[in-house]
C-alpha cells in the first residue's frame, strides 16, 4: 500500500483509539462537531481544489505514494483522512484542556 495511504489510514485509527480507547469524550456524538467537520470539508474542497489541480498544480504529489483517487477537482482522497484525523485530533486536545480547566 503506498506510503501516503498507509499514514492517512494510520493518523485516522490513531485518532479514533484516542477518542474511544483513552479519552471518551463524546465529541462524535454532537451535531457542534458534525458542523465544524462540514465547514472544514467544504473550504478544503475549495482550498485544496485549487491546490492540488492537475491542470496548473502548486502542490505535486508523487504518485507511486498514494492510491491515486482523486475527488472532486484533482484532490487525492488521502487528503480527507489526513484533514479529519488533523481538526478531530485538535478539537479532542481542545476538549480535553478546557474540561481539565473546569
Amino acid at each position: 500500500m503506498p506510503e501516503y495511504t498507509v499514514l492517512t489510514v494510520i493518523s485516522i485509527i490513531g485518532v479514533l483509539l484516542v477518542e474511544f480507547a483513552w479519552w471518551r469524550t463524546g465529541i462524535f456524538s454532537t451535531a457542534k462537531y458534525w458542523l465544524s467537520m462540514l465547514l472544514v470539508f467544504f473550504f478544503q474542497i475549495w482550498v485544496d481544489g485549487w491546490l492540488t489541480k492537475l491542470s496548473a498544480p502548486i502542490v505535486i504529489y508523487a504518485p507511486e505514494h498514494m492510491l491515486g483517487i482523486r475527488f472532486p477537482w484533482d484532490i487525492p482522497i488521502e487528503d480527507y483522512g489526513f484533514g479529519f484525523a488533523m481538526v478531530t485530533l485538535t478539537l479532542l486536545v481542545w476538549h480535553r484542556l478546557t474540561e481539565r480547566a473546569a
